[in-house]
């Protein structure tokens, strides 16, 4: 089966969830605006994640299903705060939550599923998962939830300089893109009744693809098409301190390191040519590609110690997945 009809099947399990969730949410204006993403589609690969993590180290879905809507709802409420602070017009095709029902209920909206986030993780115990697992569980969402805030921080951060090293960024997209990646392994692992070896192969796993997701949007933003939602080549355009650019800075002779940085301040799509031309001439292209790569086959590897199953095919065939993917 196709790696996205696979995403496809368990992401209508978690849709019926989170419908039954918000469904008792009060007023309407409240339920529609928090379920109004959760309805837009989106692969819904976190909560897969977690499902099949379960699954690898022979747990059920049914056993993960709560814990991946809880992750699912947090991963929403980031985008929904996130359209916010970047005052994005759309989201997923359609008008962002907050040029919908404007911004108090929009923030509202977001605060409500964080919260629903964390009764769904809890409402785990009904399915006779001993308490301290479920405790582990609700710790590392939380880690997760203040690593997404650090991350976003710094992301902002890196607006106004150029003064950004390979180093910060890697860590900045592990905790803004990363962390809620990473934890949805883990605790699938957890639910699961995963060995401590088991845990960390599976969080591995997470933060490898967590990581290589993250550098492959930033390569699809450059290299892909109309399909991607957005121009190609506007990270460019919006000056945004890629895994790309940064490279191309470090490595550039002062000449070409000066002027692209003049391009990139330039808000201007027609920089984004030279601008290529700079990139590939130091190899920045290349090197990013073969960084996502390279985290792709540790996630791989760190599969090694599951029992084979066909849950642990699918994430290896998921890992192949955030490579290739266009879109």
């Amino acid at each position: 089966m196709d790696i996205l009809e696979i995403l496809k099947a368990y992401s209508e399990d978690v849709d019926r969830e989170i419908e039954s969730l918000l469904s008792t949410l009060q007023p309407d204006e409240l339920r529609e605006s928090s379920e109004y993403l959760t309805k837009a589609g989106g692969k819904k690969i976190r909560p897969a994640l977690t499902m099949l993590s379960c699954q690898a180290v022979s747990g059920s879905t049914e056993r993960a299903l709560k814990a991946a809507v809880a992750i699912e709802l947090i991963h929403t409420f980031s985008l929904i705060h996130d359209d916010i602070m970047d005052n994005d017009d759309t989201r997923r095709g359609m008008p962002a939550v907050h040029k919908v029902w404007g911004e108090p209920t929009a923030i509202l909206a977001g605060d409500t599923l964080f919260s629903k986030a964390y009764e769904s993780l809890i409402s785990t115990a009904s399915e006779n998962i001993p308490y301290e697992k479920v405790l582990d569980s609700l710790r590392i969402l939380s880690d997760a939830c203040i690593s997404i805030c650090e991350g976003q921080v710094l992301d902002m951060s890196f607006e106004d300089t150029f003064d950004v090293t390979l180093d910060a960024y890697n860590d900045m997209i592990y905790k803004k893109t990363g962390a809620l990646i990473t934890a949805s392994t883990t605790i699938g692992a957890i639910i699961g009744g995963a060995s401590e070896i088991q845990i960390d192969a599976l969080r591995k796993y997470g933060e490898n693809i967590g990581i290589a997701f993250q550098i492959q949007d930033d390569y699809i933003d450059l290299t892909g098409d109309d399909s991607i939602g957005k121009p190609v080549g506007s990270d460019l355009v919006e000056g945004k301190k890629t895994m790309m650019v940064l490279f191309a800075l470090e490595k550039a002779n002062s000449e070409d390191h000066d002027r692209l940085i003049e391009l990139l301040q330039a808000n201007d799509e027609a920089i984004i040519p030279e601008a290529m031309e700079l990139l590939n001439k130091y190899g920045a292209i290349d090197h990013a590609r073969l960084a996502a790569y390279d985290h792709v086959i540790r996630a791989k590897e760190a599969l090694s110690v599951l029992p084979d199953s066909d849950a642990k095919e699918v994430l290896f065939k998921l890992a192949d997945y955030v490579f290739s993917r266009k879109v």
